[in-house]
Parts: C-alpha cells; structure tokens; sequence
C-alpha cells in the first residue's frame, strides 16, 4: 500500500515521539537528610544539556568581560569562591561525580538581585545579590547552595525533557528532517532548559530543602536561609525580584525551610566541631 504523506507525517511523528519517550527514570541525587526521593523522567541526554551549560557559560562570561563587568571587586570575588570552596566539597552527600565536576565561580556586575548555577557546576553570583541585601555569609552560604541544588538534581534538563516530549511539533520536524537532525533540535531544548524555561514549584522546593543541608554540611547556619528570604521579599520597590519570580508562595516556603533548617541543624553543630 503507498503510504499518503499525511499517513507518512502521523507514522514519522509517532517514531520520533517513542524515541523521545523512551527516557530514563532517574534519581539523580541521594536523598540526604531532607528526604528528596522523587524520581525524574529525562529524554535528554546529560551529554547535551551539559555542552549548552558550558558554551552558554563561557558566553556569559565572555560578554562581562568586554563590558568590564567580570570579578570586578576582589573581596567579593574571594567571598563567593571561600564560600564555594567549603560547599563543593559537601555535594558528594548526595552524587559522588560532582565533586569532580568543572566547577567555576564568578561574580558579576549587575544591579539584578541573582545567582544561578548551570549544570556542571557553572555559578554566577550577582553584585547586587550581595551589596543590597548585605548578606551574611550564611546566607549567600544559603543562596549559592539553592541554586548548587538546582545542578545536582539536573532541574535544567529535567526541564529540556519535559519540553522535548511535550512537543509534538519538534517530533514532526525531526522525523520529517531525518533522524540525523534530531540531536539538533535536542540541542535546542537543552539550550530552552538552560535559559527559556522557569523551574517548577517542585524543584525549588527541592533545591530549598536540598540548599539547607547542603550549607549546614559546610558549616553554615542553616537558618540563614529563612533571613535571606525574607530580605529578599523586603526588597519591594514595584516589580518583584526575578530571582523570586518562580518560587513557591512567600508564606509557604518560609514555613518550609524553617521546618527542614531545624531538621538539618544536627549536621550544622557537627560541621562547627570539626
């Protein structure tokens, strides 16, 4: 029987389709202390989402360097990468590969209240993050092991997946283009992962909660993080702060992290006595 090229389009996309659904059920982290035990669906490879992490960076990092905007005062500088050093160190809790991952740390002039880690260990704190809420160590402590949290438990591209099997338009095209062009248009949502797409209440609260223990490893008072948030809602002025603009409800994460900094508070003693 000749196959029309509608049948031809319905087959194609059905084949495309499967072979983004056959993903993986993962556990990307151990689950610590906090108990983060939910198991994430990935369709995108962990090859991919990485090399878009890594030129996205190193593009970022290009950029503020011709505009004079890369590491510009050292005692931030140093700040940031002390505090790193003690928190890299604390991932193998929960994935032992991390500690060997290509970490970099930098910070960035900017009047934006942020910081963010890309996978593999690629952190940009934000000047501003620093100068205007005056944070204390245990709270940029409580700040960078949020967002450390995101990369261990590879949100970005559980987000590129999600995105990638949602998309029945992006199977068409790949099985119309051939399966040679599919890494491509996989690149794309790697890419969409990394800086189109905002993370789910459901990974904050995971990056939250996995942030706590994380600092308290360190040697950081967990607490801290109940501090920097509400300095950070404090903020006010009209527009809310990106950094805050996907995060679960004001009220209902100070409850939580005030519950799961008490929990880790254990770790946090005997970290101060060693």
């Amino acid at each position: 029987m000749r196959l029309t090229r509608q049948t031809f389009r319905s087959i194609a996309a059905a084949a495309a389709l499967s072979a983004l659904a056959a993903c993986q059920t993962v556990q990307t982290t151990q689950g610590g202390v906090v108990g983060i035990d939910r198991q994430q669906r990935m369709a995108v490879a962990p090859e991919a989402i990485n090399q878009a992490a890594a030129q996205e960076y190193a593009q970022v990092i290009a950029e503020a360097r011709a505009k004079g905007l890369l590491n510009t005062k050292p005692s931030e500088v140093q700040r940031v990468r002390a505090i790193a050093a003690r928190l890299i160190p604390q991932t193998v809790a929960f994935r032992p590969d991390a500690v060997h991952w290509a970490w970099e740390t930098n910070v960035l002039t900017s009047n934006e209240v942020n910081a963010w880690c890309m996978p593999g260990g690629k952190i940009a704190v934000y000047s501003a993050l620093i100068e205007k809420l005056q944070v204390t160590d245990d709270e940029l402590a409580a700040v960078m092991g949020h967002e450390i949290s995101h990369a261990l438990r590879e949100h970005a591209r559980e987000r590129a997946s999600e995105q990638a099997v949602a998309d029945l338009g992006l199977q068409v095209g790949a099985a119309l283009l051939g399966l040679g062009d599919m890494s491509q248009q996989v690149a794309q949502y790697a890419y969409m992962g990394l800086v189109g797409l905002p993370h789910s209440r459901a990974q904050e609260t995971e990056a939250d909660r996995l942030g706590v223990e994380l600092a308290a490893r360190a040697g950081y008072d967990p607490r801290a993080a109940v501090t920097l948030w509400q300095k950070m809602q404090g903020l006010g002025g009209g527009a809310p702060v990106k950094f805050l603009s996907t995060h679960p409800a004001p009220a209902e994460r100070l409850q939580d992290l005030t519950a799961y900094s008490q929990r880790v508070m254990p770790l946090y003693e005997q970290a101060r006595r060693r």
